[in-house]
């Protein structure tokens, strides 16, 4: 069980038999008031985000989510497959589960996935991930690498502010929390 006081982003905890990962807490104490936690957290296995409040005594159990490997095979009209590295079992999530991290998987590519009570649950991506540039405008003669930025289309279908000497066919590192450029790969 944890006390609200060890209550910190990325735990994941239980809330009426189901398991939320705490994207943000904000511990306070006023004056003779015991302490309080403000948290933002998301369910995983509906994806809602809440913005429950804990109290003083409140004691939250851990829920039992556990990470695995996997690899992305492809994306078909039934949705994104992968096989787990260890089990060598296919499965499959459906697009309203992976939603903006489609833009991110490219066949082929490890990922850790969510198990929860040994069911996958959802993914967790890289902190970056290379993508290739697949149409942009072209750079301008004078375009500096301190310059300005232009739009960039992936291979994933995902658009990026890039600098203006970005050109199509090259590597970028992308941000897969941010979505933003990082770096030539």
């Amino acid at each position: 069980m944890y006390s609200i006081g060890e209550l910190r982003p990325g735990m994941a905890i239980l809330i009426d038999g189901q398991p939320n990962l705490i994207l943000a807490a904000q511990h306070s104490k006023q004056a003779r008031a015991g302490g309080v936690v403000r948290t933002k957290i998301k369910n995983l296995l509906s994806g809602a985000i809440t913005n429950p409040t804990f109290q003083g005594n409140d004691k939250l159990e851990p829920a039992d989510v556990a990470n695995s490997r996997a690899q992305f095979l492809y994306q078909d009209g039934e949705g994104f497959h992968f096989l787990d590295s260890n089990t060598y079992e296919q499965f499959t999530f459906d697009e309203e589960t992976i939603d903006d991290q489609k833009y991110f998987l490219i066949e082929g590519m490890d990922i850790d996935t969510l198990t929860f009570n040994e069911t996958p649950i959802g993914i967790k991506l890289p902190p970056k991930v290379t993508l290739t540039i697949t149409e942009t405008e072209p750079g301008v003669k004078g375009d500096t690498a301190s310059g300005g930025t232009k739009p960039a289309k992936t291979e994933t279908g995902f658009t990026v502010q890039v600098p203006l000497f970005i050109t199509v066919g090259q590597q970028i590192r992308i941000n897969t929390e941010t979505g933003e450029y990082v770096e030539r790969a």
